[in-house]
């Protein structure tokens, strides 16, 4: 996947890609026959992508690709349009500010910094068009992500050099990116503002219902779980590197001998990292209880760890170049390093350099490999990266990782050392059968079919290969935010509610690491026999029961409990260094979002009108009171 960006986005707020679709707007002279066409005349409707309001343990914070919306009971934000061209621009009064892409960061860094600016913003409205060919780079985080859960002490360290570091600023006002066609609409509309010089009248843009959040004094995780206003983060597990995962985890399956190799290879796909690493610890909490969703394996039992990074971005000239991250210098870290050097040689004449990283560095880069070693100091394991001291990844968390910000080529490169890399080091001290090792290859054409699937929104969930394994239940864009969760999760094969992804790439691996139970062909649901699941159990004729050990595993902070039917926030636990620093997201709810823009008249003018009227009626029951006066004389007379 691309470098370093969750699909989930690490945020302390992300844009939900919601969309308010514009409707048609009456042209001039259109006949208005009802109610609806009067309104649509008013008001135009702007397709936009609003932010949610989440929180943490310690406090409400902004900005993932976005921000903090609306103080709590405010059901709507009106204010007039004002364009900056650049960031340094000055408002004269409550405004919205409609903000080109590029600025975004200074500005927001401005109003943070600027108590009586930051009173006159009632809203942000980013432009999106144009952006993708001249900006250079945008990432909202800090530039040593998640640099809390570090397991060393050196955090000031620029894994992130393109990081401002917004998205950890507190911003209470709503912020909304305009799609490309609504951006052209309210460059319109803030250009009619500038040239209005009588002042009657003024074009607003209308925040409706931007976020039914928290009640009062309720603004922090622990407050808000307990008056039940708000919702824990978390999902079901699978992570970063996803698609070069998925790969070689194809590529290892057409091997009918890996049962004969010395060591186990297990696939752990982590959700919800970018949130205070939820999957990974998580997954390392569930180890340790024993529970279900990790039956057959213990942490005792984790001799290696080797992780797919950021790999979407690898310099290709003559060849991708990646680079491996150590987790200290022991013997079974340098068998990695070895295995994958082993790997890299094998491949020949595809030429996938691997280099060590520089030691100058403070330590393993930001990533799930920090949550085993914080777990446990001793933990072996590598990180395989397309960069060496600095992401190379220019818009990390920001919605412009996209496919376009990533190489397939790359991504199936490492897919291809990995695979080779691990059979190398299930083999463990035997000597590797090369014939075998050799005939480990990557399929090129998933890893573009798997970049249009979770990648993209067109084919989206609605390609192929998603649809042969599940039935989405959403759009066909493929979200990459962990979600929530609304009461206990439970089940190891269908929770209640994951979602889309995660059921695909449950369904996805139980197939790839799976054998055909008995003479089961077809199935519904859970199947008879234990160790059997139903793969594709979703789909139209119903899927197939296979012996695979496949699990969901749940993916949320180690400090929440469900128990008597809510939330709550545990203690920290002092004897767990990452739950000390664990922040407990939660997302508050919320209602419809929407945008609309309409003209208002100044009220100076409305008072104008007022008194027009008045006057006009005390003339009119003047006339009226002499006119009767006349008439009667007029009567009297005849």
């Amino acid at each position: 996947m691309a470098a370093g960006s969750a699909p989930s986005l690490v945020a302390v707020a992300i844009c939900l890609s919601l969309a308010v679709l514009a409707p048609a707007v009456s042209g001039d002279g259109a006949t208005l026959e009802s109610v609806p066409d009067l309104v649509k005349a008013m008001y135009l409707n702007i397709e936009s992508f609003p932010c949610a309001d989440l929180l943490m343990s310690l406090r409400v914070t902004g900005f993932g690709m976005t921000s903090m919306l609306s103080d709590p009971g405010s059901e709507k934000i009106i204010a007039p349009i004002v364009r900056f061209r650049k960031s340094s621009d000055q408002l004269v009064e409550q405004s919205t500010v409609l903000l080109p892409l590029d600025q975004m960061s200074d500005f927001l860094l401005r109003v943070s910094n600027d108590p009586e600016l930051h009173q006159k913003v009632s809203g942000v409205l980013i432009e999106s068009n144009g952006v993708n060919s001249n900006l250079e780079e945008l990432s909202p985080d800090r530039k040593f992500p998640q640099d809390a859960f570090a397991p060393y002490s050196n955090r000031s360290h620029d894994w992130n050099p393109s990081g401002s570091g917004i998205l950890w600023n507190r911003y209470d006002f709503p912020v909304f990116l305009l799609s490309e066609e609504s951006t052209q609409t309210l460059q319109k509309v803030s250009e009619k503002n500038e040239k209005t010089d009588n002042g009657y009248k003024a074009n607003v843009a209308e925040f409706d219902l931007v976020m039914q959040t928290t009640k009062a004094r309720t603004h922090d995780s622990a407050s808000c779980l307990k008056g039940q206003s708000c919702l824990p983060l978390g999902g079901h597990s699978y992570s970063q590197g996803l698609i070069a995962l998925l790969t070689a985890v194809d590529a290892l399956s057409h091997i009918h001998d890996l049962s004969n190799l010395k060591k186990q290879l297990v696939f752990a796909v982590f959700n919800g990292e970018a949130w205070g690493y939820l999957g990974s610890r998580k997954f390392l909490q569930e180890l340790d209880e024993g529970a279900d969703s990790v039956n057959g394996i213990s942490s005792l039992m984790i001799d290696q760890v080797l992780e797919i990074g950021s790999v979407g971005k690898a310099v290709i000239e003559e060849y991708p170049s990646f680079f491996m991250h150590a987790a200290g210098n022991s013997s079974a870290s340098e068998k990695i390093l070895d295995a994958l050097q082993s790997a890299s040689k094998s491949l020949g004449s595809d030429n996938v350099e691997v280099k060590q990283a520089a030691s100058s560095n403070p330590g393993v880069p930001p990533s799930s490999l920090m949550s085993f070693i914080r777990k446990n100091m001793s933990t072996s394991g590598v990180v395989l990266e397309d960069f060496d001291s600095h992401f190379s990844n220019r818009f990390y968390h920001s919605y412009l990782d996209n496919p376009a910000n990533i190489n397939s080529s790359s991504i199936a490169a490492a897919a291809a050392l990995a695979a080779r890399s691990l059979y190398i080091l299930a083999s463990a001290d035997s000597v590797v059968d090369l014939m075998t090792l050799n005939t480990i290859k990557v399929n090129v054409s998933l890893v573009e079919e798997l970049i249009g699937c979770l990648l993209t929104c067109n084919p989206g969930l609605s390609c192929g290969l998603v649809k042969s394994f599940i039935s989405p239940s959403s759009s066909s864009c493929p979200s990459h935010y962990v979600g929530v969760f609304l009461d206990d999760p439970s089940g190891t094969q269908f929770p209640s509610y994951a979602d889309d992804t995660s059921r695909f790439v449950w369904n996805f691996l139980a197939d790839k690491t799976s054998t055909l139970a008995g003479n089961k062909s077809s199935c519904t649901g859970k199947c008879g026999d234990e160790g059997e699941v139903c793969i594709g159990a979703e789909v139209e004729g119903g899927g197939r029961c296979v012996v695979s050990t496949t699990r969901y595993v749940p993916a949320y902070s180690t400090r929440v409990k469900f128990e008597d039917n809510a939330w709550r926030v545990l203690p920290a636990n002092l004897s767990d260094p990452m739950g000390v620093v664990d922040p407990v997201w939660t997302e508050s709810y919320w209602n419809t979002i929407g945008l609309r823009v309409y003209a208002v008249q100044d009220s100076t003018y409305d008072w104008l009108i007022l008194l027009g009227g008045l006057s006009i009626t005390a003339a009119s029951y003047c006339a009226v009171h002499v006119g009767r006066a006349y008439i009667s004389k007029v009567i009297k007379r005849d």
